[in-house]
């Protein structure tokens, strides 16, 4: 490889923006990204408030997530549509690790599954969407939009369950044995905002459902709690439940200010002490990461496809991953969690008119002057109003008019995928549903292939290309791969059953693959063969199959082994052998298994 041509054929960056140049930008599109990026950002304010609490993290983190990731992602990323920021299935996987290692173990693993999707893009594994069977990924999608539900009924009922765990049946424990604390006044907050947010779509108003459903019922909350003052009971907000402290100043809800360097490793943990960066640590936070990298590889890729569905174009996947490889790593740095493409506000862009990234850095930037300048105004937002909007996430996450028609329209086997994904999402965690998804997924596609291959006896009478073989000839046929899943069964169904037999013609011209295991099976036959003296001719076969038999040592023998390029050269070598006065020689006669021209044994 000459000098310096590696670097040209590592896979580029920013090639969502450099597609969207190319493609004639000017004022008028500058134009409909600036309105698309207003659109964008009024919505992504509050899902990322929201989807940052349901994490187990203070509402700004969200918002500092679609600051500094979804413009980083957007510039240097592989789509021209995809808008970056925190995501609903992220959820899952996230709080468990706020849990069990706090605010900045949580970082940290994002910065280190950043890297792993950097990783993914330079070695070219953009294509790995490919690679993840649709059962499995409704099933994740929809389990994960269950365990959304599930953790938003405290906020939405007003419940005092005493916090939320990392395991599924022990939330519904505690929000069963809490019920009876059910709090009138939040409740009506939570499904009057639900109400809001299901009915403003039908008014076909300009303004997005999700700041409408959280101003109405921020105005609900606060007329609440200005009717209950004195009462010592209030209706629960951002700003009633968290605080902040910074650059020597304190506050409630969210503080107004721009995201700021931060190291994650100096952030509290668990027990709300500073993290203590070392190898445990690093160690305990490797499995969590690659979950992490290998869900944003999942979503990012995914929606992309629909970005390119929708818009007819086509992005670029190993760049996608890289540009969100450095979203994740640079985000952390100002304090925001994992970030990835998200499906709903893509397509929002694009019903928007956005044009190229430049839509999502609009985007980014209305989050931030909503962080510098409202932020008091968000503080107002009642818990139980962010509950309705994750309630409203979850059904659409859920697909459940595809999952019902999945169970009953698919093949068995994938509805056993589908169900076994949903339900250890559910009960245990999204990573041990993808691996055992994806495993059950190969083991039915193992077994479908091998139901493929066949091989049998060919009657010689009708067959054109064997008439008049004697009968101390056999033709047999095998078609379809031969891998370890059916070689045993191809093989086997070559073994003789007449004595007579002195000759085996095998047409293999319908095999296009054959693995190490079938060459040991086939290997296995023909040393049968030769403690029966019988000969072997295998014909049709492909020569680069023919060379990786030649380099597992099946070499070609004068009357006993022999490769032909079709079915009538193996006939005509059959009956020369025939005529051989001593067909069976030794192993020592062996010479190259290169079939003749004119094959010749």
């Amino acid at each position: 490889m000459a000098n310096g041509s590696w670097v040209r054929d590592l896979p580029r960056v920013g090639t969502g923006l450099a597609s969207a140049w190319r493609a004639g930008y000017g004022l008028s599109e500058l134009r409909q990204d600036v309105m698309a990026g207003l659109t964008i950002g009024t919505v992504a304010v509050p899902l990322s408030m929201a989807l940052a609490i349901a994490t187990g993290v203070p509402p700004q983190h969200g918002l500092y997530t679609a600051i500094v990731a979804g413009a980083l992602i957007a510039l240097t990323g592989g789509s021209r549509f995809n808008i970056s920021g925190p995501t609903a299935a992220f959820v899952v996987i996230l709080f468990p690790i706020v849990q069990q290692h706090g605010l900045g173990g949580l970082l940290i693993a994002t910065m280190m599954a950043g890297v792993i999707l950097v990783v993914l893009g330079l070695t070219r594994m953009g294509r790995l969407i490919e690679f993840v069977p649709y059962p499995v990924v409704l099933g994740f999608t929809a389990g994960i939009a269950v365990v959304i539900a599930v953790l938003q009924i405290p906020d939405f009922l007003g419940l005092d369950t005493g916090g939320m765990s990392e395991h599924f049946l022990e939330n519904l424990g505690r929000i069963g044995g809490s019920l009876s604390s059910v709090d009138a006044y939040e409740l009506g907050i939570g499904v009057f905002t639900l109400a809001v947010l299901l009915l403003w779509p039908c008014l076909k108003m300009p303004i997005p459902a999700p700041l409408a459903g959280l101003v109405a019922g921020a105005i609900g909350a606060y007329a609440v709690n200005h009717w209950l003052a004195g009462s010592g009971s209030e209706v629960a907000t951002i700003a009633s439940r968290f605080t902040w402290e910074a650059n020597g100043e304190t506050g409630t809800g969210i503080p107004p200010i721009a995201p700021t360097f931060m190291a994650p490793w100096s952030l509290p943990g668990p027990d709300g002490e500073p993290l203590s960066l070392n190898f445990e640590l690093i160690r305990a936070l490797i499995g969590p990461a690659f979950a992490i990298a290998m869900l944003g590889a999942i979503e990012s890729l995914l929606c992309a496809v629909v970005s390119d569905g929708l818009t007819n174009t086509r992005h670029d996947p190993n760049a996608e991953l890289i540009g969100q490889g450095v979203g994740n790593i640079a985000a952390p740095l100002f304090g925001g969690i994992t970030a990835t493409a998200a499906i709903a506000r893509t397509a929002t862009g694009i019903r928007s008119g956005a044009r190229s990234p430049i839509a999502a850095v609009v985007h980014a930037l209305v989050v931030l002057l909503a962080v510098v300048a409202f932020a008091g105004v968000l503080g107002l937002v009642p818990m139980a109003a962010l509950a309705a909007l994750l309630f409203i996430v979850a059904w659409n996450m859920s697909e459940a008019h595809h999952f019902w028609h999945t169970l009953r329209s698919a093949p068995p086997g994938d509805v056993a995928i589908l169900l076994v994904c949903f339900t250890l999402t559910v009960l245990f965690d999204m990573v041990l549903a993808v691996g055992v998804g994806i495993g059950l997924a190969a083991a039915l596609f193992i077994r479908r292939m091998a139901l493929l291959t066949e091989a049998g006896q060919v009657d010689t009478e009708g067959h054109p290309m064997a008439k008049n073989l004697p009968k101390e000839v056999a033709l047999y046929e095998v078609n379809g791969p031969m891998f370890f899943g059916a070689a045993e069964k191809a093989v086997t169904s070559l073994r003789l059953v007449d004595p007579r037999v002195r000759t085996v013609i095998v047409d293999m011209q319908g095999v296009p693959s054959m693995d190490g295991t079938a060459i040991v099976a086939l290997k296995s036959l023909i040393d049968e063969m030769h403690h029966e003296r019988v000969s072997l001719i295998l014909s049709g076969l492909p020569s680069r199959i023919v060379l990786k038999l030649r380099r597992a040592g099946v070499l070609r023998v004068r009357g006993q082994l022999g490769f032909t390029r079709d079915l009538g050269r193996a006939r005509d070598l059959a009956l020369r052998w025939r005529t051989l006065p001593n067909a069976w020689g030794s192993p020592s006669r062996a010479i190259s298994s290169e079939p003749s021209s004119n094959g010749r044994g």
